[in-house]
């Protein structure tokens, strides 16, 4: 074998052995792309787990869908958020009473038998109708005594065929279209009691209320309970202000103003949380809000709405339950 031979050998032999190296490289190459592209799917899948997870644990506000037509039907009511008054509210008893100079005395004017009476208690008479005809033992004629004063007769103190003296009461008549409600205030609560604070009387019969100012504070103490007396004047118009009937009261002394105030029916619970339900097209939803001061008809909101938000402030609890219902069957 010739040099040249051996040489060419030689060349031939390493370069099968570069090109075995090349085809070991390769598959290397492929696995660690292999396995950068798996390391690559498991992070995406790993992200779209966590995102799953974190949809699946998302708390929503629980709400509820009710047509407006059924909502308006069943009672619902709302009202926009926004700025209100917080009153300061003493709550007392009282008693109704005439006013003074609103009682009359129907007298006979001569003495002599009564012949005829013409009203009873309880019947409304007006100004100069005849109530009794007396015969005058003077003048042996009979004569008619008439009602001096529009009203409602309280008391009839005579009967036919009784002799009647002179000056002598027949009827007592009041005009009840105004009373006196007198206010019996106890204590230290008296100093802050002025002419003029509002107050709310409402009746203890059938919860009907009416809004006046007091009018005066009475000089001297209610004997028997040592109270200061405060007297304000309302109108009976429907007549079903009967004079001494007790009635409860709130009297306003002072008023602040703050940036929300609702009604208290807005308001239910949830466990321990004040929450009311907030209206948006036809969804009602759940709302947590902390309160502030509070009166005997609305409350302040501190936290939880905004200025115009929609509330519901009638039928709230129709809402509570539908949302209740609703999170069961899910839940089943």
């Amino acid at each position: 074998m010739t040099r040249t031979t051996i040489v060419a050998a030689a060349l031939v032999l390493v370069t099968a052995l570069a090109g075995c190296g090349d085809k070991k490289a390769a598959p290397n190459t492929e696995h660690a792309d292999a396995e950068q592209h798996s390391e690559g799917e498991a992070q995406a899948d790993g992200d779209e787990h966590a995102e799953g997870e974190a949809d699946g644990h998302a708390e929503e506000a629980p709400s509820t869908k009710i047509p407006t037509q059924r909502a308006a039907s069943v009672g619902i009511r709302t009202e926009h958020a926004g700025q209100g008054v917080i009153a300061d509210q003493h709550e007392v008893q009282g008693l109704l009473t005439p006013v003074e100079g609103s009682i009359a005395k129907v007298q006979a004017r001569f003495p002599g038998p009564i012949r005829s009476l013409r009203a009873n208690v309880g019947d409304t008479v007006r100004a100069g109708q005849p109530l009794a005809t007396i015969e005058s033992n003077l003048s042996l004629t009979t004569y008619t005594v008439p009602a001096p004063i529009s009203g409602v007769v309280l008391a009839r103190d005579a009967s036919v065929g009784a002799v009647a003296n002179e000056g002598m009461a027949l009827y007592e008549i009041a005009n009840l279209g105004d009373l006196w409600v007198d206010l019996h205030i106890f204590g230290r609560d008296a100093q802050h009691i002025r002419p003029g604070n509002g107050v709310v009387i409402t009746r203890m019969s059938d919860g009907e209320s009416a809004e006046t100012r007091i009018e005066r504070i009475l000089p001297s103490t209610a004997t028997a309970s040592q109270s200061t007396v405060a007297r304000a004047r309302i109108k009976n118009s429907d007549g079903m202000w009967r004079p001494g009937s007790a009635v409860r009261a709130r009297i306003t002394v002072d008023e602040q103003p703050t940036a929300i105030a609702i009604p208290l029916t807005a308001l239910q619970t949830d466990g321990e949380q004040d929450v009311v339900y907030v209206l948006k097209g036809e969804t009602y939803t759940q709302r947590p809000v902390r309160l502030g001061k509070r009166d005997a008809t609305r409350v302040e909101v501190l936290a939880g709405l905004k200025p115009g938000e929609s509330v519901v402030t009638q039928q709230s609890f129709l809402i509570k339950a539908d949302i209740e219902k609703s999170t069961a069957e899910h839940d089943h």
